[in-house]
């Protein structure tokens, strides 16, 4: 097997907008995503973050620490003001044997405004690439060196958003800085995953699967919404659920021999979409999608 299958809380219980799913314990989100397949889990904001803790939980269910969200300010921080802000976090996921971690430029970002439409998100500062991209292989450097790698999120709302984000950060730094692949976010900011997956296939070290909602994405870009808006009217789904190219993208995977974790990464509103029906409908669909590449 060169792939393992992981999920996200964020089918459960979401981060940026924490009324979703409120009520829901740790408990059922780990019983239930077991159920469903899975063998790993990324953090989320109900997760203990002590490894002496966290790991006997997770030992329980029979999964696996898969990685969890890095919020990073490079563009505002020192290399080291940044590397002592993330020696809780790169500590939790070492011990607990996760080799990536998923980081985002969050400085000035509005994912998490919802009275701030997306479209108004940061613009990456031009004159500043460079600098940038060597702080964050520094950075990045540092953290392999911890045995955890970069798994960089181009995410909506940030200022790494668009095929022409990706291009530029992934020129200005160097293979210290892994990419991860998401779908979902891809194909909402205007981009083809399949032709960023081909084309930074060398950099890839993690992926996040979310299907993207056609009718529900013209309307929401139509209306121009925030990006949390977006997530309530359901404009993401589970993979094979929307208009995501999967086996496409999946054959570039195999092609580039991706090993690492496939993770369903599917917000959506838990009280409309029932978590343990779409995590199972998730993994079944991925489970075969990666199959069919021959990643399984």
């Amino acid at each position: 097997m060169t792939v393992k299958l992981g999920i996200n809380p964020l089918t459960w219980t979401n981060d940026d907008l924490p009324t979703l799913g409120a009520e829901t314990p740790l408990e059922t989100c780990l019983t239930e995503g077991r159920q469903a397949g899975f063998v790993g889990f990324e953090l989320g904001n109900k997760f203990p973050r002590e490894a002496s803790v966290l790991g006997p939980i997770l030992a329980a269910h029979d999964v696996e620490l898969v990685s969890g969200w890095y919020s990073c300010e490079l563009l505002s921080r020192s290399v080291e003001e940044e590397i002592e802000a993330v020696q809780p976090h790169l500590t939790l996921l070492r011990e607990l044997g996760a080799n990536v971690m998923v980081l985002c430029e969050v400085t000035g970002c509005i994912h998490g405004e919802q009275n701030v439409p997306v479209h108004l998100r940061p613009q990456f500062p031009a004159e500043r690439w460079q600098e940038y991209g060597k702080k964050l292989t520094e950075f990045a450097r540092y953290t392999q060196s911890q045995g955890v790698q970069i798994a960089y999120h181009h995410h909506m709302g940030t200022v790494v958003e668009t095929a022409e984000d990706i291009d530029n950060l992934m020129e200005h730094t160097g293979l210290e800085v892994g990419l991860l692949l998401d779908t979902g976010h891809l194909t909402f900011a205007g981009a083809d995953p399949v032709a960023v997956a081909k084309r930074w296939a060398h950099r890839l070290n993690h992926v996040h699967c979310k299907d993207v909602r056609k009718d529900v994405l013209a309307d929401v870009k139509n209306r121009k919404t925030s990006f949390l808006d977006a997530v309530l009217c359901g404009v993401y789904t589970v993979p094979g659920d929307g208009c995501v190219d999967y086996p496409a993208v999946f054959t570039i995977l195999k092609e580039q021999n991706y090993k690492g974790w496939l993770v369903v990464e599917a917000e959506q509103d838990p009280a409309i979409a029932h978590p343990l029906t779409y995590a199972t409908m998730g993994y079944n669909n991925l489970h075969n999608y990666a199959k069919d590449a021959g990643l399984l």
